[in-house]
């Protein structure tokens, strides 16, 4: 990951905010460029996880920039200022079916179709009650789509919340390694230990 532009784009699971800082921090000590985007979810909204903007101020602080946070700033990503690998950390379930449908609607969104139109990876680590429900069908077809890469995710609470996914947010830089070869990273379907513990 050495010298490698990496963008980092958060939307609105603020239940895993405070597992992406130390990503963060990781692939900043592995050599990455790290370049937060943002939605304005995660700018604006307040949740009983943080007041808002608090957890973007902390990914700031940890990859040492501001992060892009319009639609306009966010276009760039394409042919003039490209990153290598685009990750969306966390990917919600109304971003999922956002971009599996080309809605470019917020700035993450732009940033990933940027990359795709560059031919680089974007890698999904996502958290979503709904992935085994209604959205499931836009889960599969991003996981059916050239250069999307998923983050090894698994049911956080299957017996609560049956139709809930959430990825191992502490895959993320192997999971980005691998994408930028151009591979799936496997298992991609792993369990959570504390599920039944």
């Amino acid at each position: 990951m050495a010298g490698r532009r990496i963008g980092l784009g958060l939307t609105g699971s603020h239940c895993t905010f405070e597992e992406v800082v130390p990503i963060v921090e990781r692939m900043k000590k592995l050599g990455a460029d790290v370049v937060p985007v943002a939605t304005q979810t995660v700018q604006k909204e307040a949740s009983r996880f943080g007041a808002a903007g608090e957890w973007l101020k902390k990914v700031e602080e940890a990859a040492g920039r501001k992060a892009i946070s319009t639609i306009q700033d966010a276009e760039p990503l394409g042919p003039k200022i490209p990153v290598d690998c685009m990750v969306i950390a966390p990917m919600t379930g109304n971003s999922i079916s956002k971009l599996a449908n080309a809605a470019t609607d917020s700035p993450v969104l732009m940033a990933a179709k940027a990359t795709l139109r560059n031919g680089c990876p974007v890698v999904l680590a996502i958290s979503t009650n709904d992935a085994l429900g209604l959205n499931s069908h836009n889960v599969t077809k991003l996981l059916n789509t050239k250069n999307i890469y998923f983050v090894p995710f698994g049911q956080d609470d299957p017996v609560k919340k049956p139709n809930s996914l959430v990825a191992f947010m502490e895959l993320i830089p192997e999971t980005v390694a691998q994408a930028l070869l151009h591979k799936q990273i496997q298992p991609l379907l792993r369990e959570y230990p504390s599920v039944h513990g």
